[in-house]
């Protein structure tokens, strides 16, 4: 397996070198609002140590996340009325990652409301309104 990129996007995220809508912070995990939304309330889940995916992750990482992860999935629930959540995550290039380090995507839905397509920007202001909905319902 590749070594870990020090310089991906979310380990910048992580220093504060780049900036991000912060939904949830603990010691070993953090999460921030996707800023190209498949979903309203689209957002990740990250460990703050390095590792590039499912694959090289520690059991406590994965443990830490999954923890954070169903907390925040059941809070973006209750605070944008979704009915149900889709979950993923995605491990090396040929299975969909495109940053490498592992995160754990989070999609409220609604019933008869498609994904949007990969790749749009979303408007900011409406995803910081979400992003204090969710928090707020932590």
């Amino acid at each position: 397996m590749p070594d870990y990129d020090t310089d991906n996007i979310f380990a910048k995220i992580l220093r504060g070198e780049i900036p991000a809508i912060k939904v949830y912070e603990d010691d070993d995990t953090f999460c921030f609002m996707d800023i190209m939304p498949r979903a309203d309330g689209h957002c990740l889940v990250i460990p703050k140590t390095p590792c590039r995916n499912l694959l090289d992750a520690s059991d406590a990482q994965l443990a830490a996340c999954l923890s954070a992860a169903k907390r925040i999935a059941h809070a973006a629930k209750t605070a944008l009325n979704a009915d149900g959540i889709t979950f993923q995550q995605f491990s090396e290039a040929a299975g969909g990652q495109e940053v490498f380090h592992l995160h754990f995507h989070i999609l409220p839905r609604h019933e008869g409301v498609p994904l949007r397509a990969p790749g749009q920007m979303g408007d900011m202001d409406h995803i910081k309104q979400i992003a204090e909905k969710i928090s707020a319902a932590l």
